[in-house]
């Protein structure tokens, strides 16, 4: 399967502080590639790099060194930078600094809006977005009325009536509480599993990570672990020496290891965990 997004030898700084006259370094030659299809999720310690590269995905930030393409298009070309942002869609932290309109429907219509598309055609991308996201009895509301996790789940479908292949999350659940999280996770697991959008979550929940195809660890603004959950999640001292945790299923799972237990450091979820220590107390 192709690639949607590729980054080759990516480097970004931000502008230098006033207090040391340095400018600050976020990424050191990233080589990343994202294929189509898939659920990936960037894990890092605040100034590792994950939300800087996140943000060079849809052209929000532009290299100062290597390129980004997106299916091929480089994001430094000004003329492909509409459609860039067509395919790639961004739902940012805050969803409050995405909602624009003081009705549900009309905020969701804006980006379709903008982009030109015919009104005829607009109502069926609407109608479809809120659906995707279980959104559609809300169409009349007031977004500023809503619970964070129902904003946010606004703001995705924003995003998804431009109809994008890829849809990039930046710390999209970090400000909700654990029922609004539960709601956007859900969402953006379905719409990878049955529509094939390509999902990209930037987090700090380890737990979040555990069903996706693949986990990026950022560090030091360079790429420092790639893999599947399971073999990434299994090397608990190098990502504890990163300033990062694991799910808690894994860290119990080390603890026993260490106290002689031979359990597998793979088994993620609370049921499998439950079944492998069952397993070996019975050994």
């Amino acid at each position: 399967m192709s690639n949607i997004i590729e980054t080759k030898e990516l480097t970004y700084a931000y502008a230098m502080s006033e207090e040391d006259g340095r400018a600050t370094v976020a990424l050191r030659g990233v080589d990343v590639a994202i294929r189509k299809g898939a659920f990936v999720v960037v894990l890092g310690h605040n100034g590792s790099g994950k939300s800087t590269l996140a943000k060079t995905f849809n052209a929000v930030l532009l290299p100062l060194g290597g390129n980004v393409y997106v299916e091929g298009m480089d994001t430094r070309d000004e003329e492909l930078l509409l459609e860039i942002r067509r395919r790639v869609g961004m739902v940012f932290q805050n969803p409050d600094n995405q909602i624009v309109a003081n009705v549900v429907e009309e905020d969701v219509a804006f980006a379709p809006e903008n982009l030109g598309v015919p009104s005829e055609e607009i109502r069926r991308r609407v109608d479809a977005a809120l659906e995707s996201v279980g959104m559609s009895e809300f169409v009349q509301h007031a977004p500023h009325l809503l619970s964070g996790g129902q904003k946010q789940r606004i703001a995705i479908a924003g995003v998804i009536a431009m109809e994008p292949d890829c849809i990039v999350l930046d710390e999209a659940t970090a400000m909700l509480d654990p029922v609004g999280r539960r709601e956007v996770l859900s969402t953006i697991h379905r719409l990878n599993r049955e529509k094939g959008i390509t999902v990209v979550l930037i987090t700090h929940h380890m737990d979040e990570a555990m069903e996706a195809d693949r986990v990026i660890v950022m560090d030091g603004g360079l790429v420092a672990m790639d893999g599947k959950p399971a073999e990434v999640f299994a090397e608990v001292d190098r990502l504890r020496s990163m300033g990062l945790t694991v799910p808690d299923t894994v860290s119990l799972l080390y603890e026993l290891r260490h106290d002689g237990w031979t359990v597998p450091l793979s088994a993620m979820s609370v049921e499998d965990c439950a079944e492998v220590i069952a397993a070996a107390w019975k050994k």
